[in-house]
């Protein structure tokens, strides 16, 4: 384990997660999905990330996830693994993975020599993520790493993103934030998605939002015009500050030197995929 320069695991966090979430926007996803009898883009997303835990329920998804709407995830789980085993969706996933990757990176550049490195980096730091209190992450660390190195590299980022996600979990639940007060609080910084994307993919109506921005009012988080007050502004980095904490040894084992060349590597990856829309236009803002 090394010391790590200040920021340097969230930095490296950031891109990586990114690649990891390409493929929730991807119409590569959905054309898998309609091969295996799903067409719905809430159920097809919803399976996509839950297929590790195997053919769970809301209840767990609802649990492991945070942020969605219980009633919501009842209309679609556990009434999608009738559809599809979790077996067939994750197989399905690899796949929209490969034609995802090919159709915003280039064959090229899927083929690179810095693609691998950029797999092998992601893997050694994912050596050092943690099973406990991590379903996600935990559940994604028990499936084979695959052969072809930009699928090696989704999977590796996957691990880390499920891992860091994790860790933000418990930290949401420590400062007393409850799912959409959670996604409010982010929104208002201006880093999180826009209300309409929120609200249509997490379920929630606009009456739960609008409750939630009442209660971070009355704590002093939020002000009359629905912008971070000091001390809010100071909850949502001190939650950052933990998360970091509680991702920070994937990054220390990988050391500073292989955590900068991750670093740049995915940002390069992530720059070409987001130039080729990966991901629609108005997804984070306030608005």
């Amino acid at each position: 384990m090394t010391t790590l320069p200040p920021l340097a695991g969230r930095r490296c966090a950031h891109p990586v997660n990114l690649l990891h979430a390409t493929l929730f926007f991807s119409p590569d996803l959905d054309t898998e999905f309609k091969d295996l009898g799903i067409e719905d883009t809430s159920a097809i997303r919803l399976a996509t990330r839950s297929a590790p835990l195997g053919a769970v329920g809301a209840g767990t998804v609802a649990a492991a996830f945070y942020n969605y709407e219980h009633a919501f995830l009842a209309r679609h789980l556990p009434a999608v693994w009738e559809t599809a085993s979790p077996a067939a969706v994750l197989d399905a996933r690899l796949r929209a993975v490969d034609a995802t990757y090919r159709r915003l990176l280039g064959d090229a550049a899927v083929a690179s020599a810095e693609m691998a490195e950029a797999a092998e980096l992601a893997l050694r730091a994912a050596e050092a993520c943690t099973r406990h209190a991590r379903p996600l992450y935990s559940g994604n660390a028990d499936l084979p790493v695959p052969d072809a190195p930009h699928l090696r590299l989704w999977h590796a980022a996957t691990l880390l993103r499920e891992h860091r996600g994790d860790g933000h979990v418990a930290a949401l639940l420590s400062a007393g934030l409850d799912p959409v007060e959670a996604l409010a609080s982010h929104t208002a910084t201006g880093k999180g998605m826009a209300p309409r994307w929120v609200l249509g993919t997490r379920g929630w109506g606009r009456a739960d939002w609008d409750a939630a921005l009442a209660r971070l009012t009355e704590r002093g988080l939020l002000d009359a015009e629905g912008e971070l007050t000091e001390a809010g502004a100071a909850l949502r980095e001190s939650l950052e500050v933990e998360t970091d904490r509680l991702d920070a040894a994937p990054y220390a084992h990988l050391g500073a030197e292989g955590t900068a060349r991750l670093t740049e590597l995915a940002k390069g990856f992530l720059v070409t995929a987001a130039g080729a829309g990966a991901f629609p236009a108005g997804l984070t803002g306030k608005g």
